[in-house]
């Protein structure tokens, strides 16, 4: 069984990082995997596919040149003969079912996101029926992926795309004396809604509020918003957040901090705050995508409205009131993620959907 696993780019984001683990699944299964990726962008996943012994095929194109990564993708998908052709993010994911049509290829289709333009969704929504299985990376983006487009439930399925390690590096518990530690791990991007949060400090700014300890917030990340969130930082006078940049190492930078701070607007699965619980860190979020299936509000963090600032400070509030409370928080993370997301339930995930696709006579036994 051959498959061509076909992503959008090579980015260090949600879509591509988790590349290598899940096509282990399907290698470990038997199959021989080959990835191909329409453009490398900044091309940080490449490193841990090929440390995993992926062949990678790589276009040097761009994001808009469509036409051009299809007819890349055509010679790729003619020279290689897959039996299926396993995508992920959007564009991908449009040419592979148009090159799947004309080579007479199944189709698998990942979901990663729960919004998405209508630029995407139209064409998506004309091909509906095409991909011979959706897999959400979430249950929320299974869910509304299967009410989207109609998709019957045998054609449906849910892959978690988080897998924990419970040798992680862990974060410490604050002292008293000590600065307390937040930070947010992802792009630079409006989705992340990062001028959010420096709204939200300056709500808390204007209300007069006095952390009753020293703090600092870190954004690890790179992306087209650093300019905008720089200048938006030395608007608000705002001198406790800094824009660090990317981190090669983001679970020793997680157990760094003392919370983990997720202000997005929207989410599929966010990798970034279930490592963040891996890490036993409590967690202030917008309840979006897979976030509120797995984090308790006042339990292990806090849960708010997506775009709510005035809920953002007001959670901010209380973490900086009480820092004392924030380690016995994030151990109930640590203990709600790890049995959630196991290597085994992930492992199990992938290979039911193979046991799927040739119970429907889509794959050969």
């Amino acid at each position: 069984m051959k498959i061509a696993y076909v992503t959008s780019s090579l980015e260090g984001s949600g879509g591509p990082l988790p590349i290598p683990a899940v096509t282990r699944v399907l290698r470990n299964a038997g199959a021989h995997v080959e990835v191909f990726a329409l453009t490398r962008r900044d091309g940080r996943a490449l490193p841990p596919m090929l440390a995993d012994g992926l062949q990678v095929h790589v276009r040097e194109g761009g994001n808009r040149d469509h036409w051009a990564a299809y007819r890349w993708l055509d010679r790729e998908i003619a020279t290689y003969k897959p039996d299926l052709i396993w995508t992920s993010v959007a564009r991908a994911s449009l040419i592979g079912l148009l090159l799947g049509k004309k080579y007479s290829v199944p189709v698998v289709c990942w979901q990663h996101n729960a919004t998405l333009k209508w630029t995407r969704l139209l064409p998506f929504y004309v091909l509906r029926k095409r991909p011979v299985m959706w897999i959400g990376d979430s249950d929320m983006v299974t869910k509304i992926t299967a009410e989207r487009f109609g998709v019957p439930p045998e054609r449906m399925a849910s892959w978690p795309l988080f897998s924990v390690n419970p040798d992680a590096p862990q974060a410490r518990p604050w002292q008293p004396g000590q600065t307390l530690r937040l930070g947010c791990l992802g792009r630079l991007h409006t989705q992340k809604g990062y001028e959010l949060l420096i709204e939200a400090l300056v709500q808390l700014k204007q209300r007069g509020f006095k952390s009753s300890t020293p703090f600092e917030i870190q954004i690890a990340g790179d992306g087209r918003e650093r300019e905008a969130l720089t200048a938006a930082l030395q608007r608000s006078g705002i001198t406790e957040v800094h824009l660090i940049g990317f981190v090669d190492r983001p679970q020793d930078f997680l157990a760094g901090l003392h919370l983990y701070l997720q202000p997005s607007r929207v989410e599929g699965f966010c990798i970034a705050v279930h490592e963040a619980m891996q890490a036993s860190l409590p967690v202030i979020a917008s309840a979006v995508g897979q976030i509120p299936y797995s984090l308790e509000h006042k339990r292990s963090g806090w849960l708010l409205p997506p775009g709510d600032v005035e809920a953002l400070a007001n959670a901010l509030a209380e973490a900086l009131s009480h820092p004392e409370r924030l380690a016995a928080m994030g151990q109930a993370a640590r203990a709600r993620v790890l049995p959630l997301y196991s290597a085994d339930t992930f492992k199990r995930a992938g290979e039911s959907i193979l046991e799927r696709l040739r119970a429907r006579g889509v794959l050969a036994d």
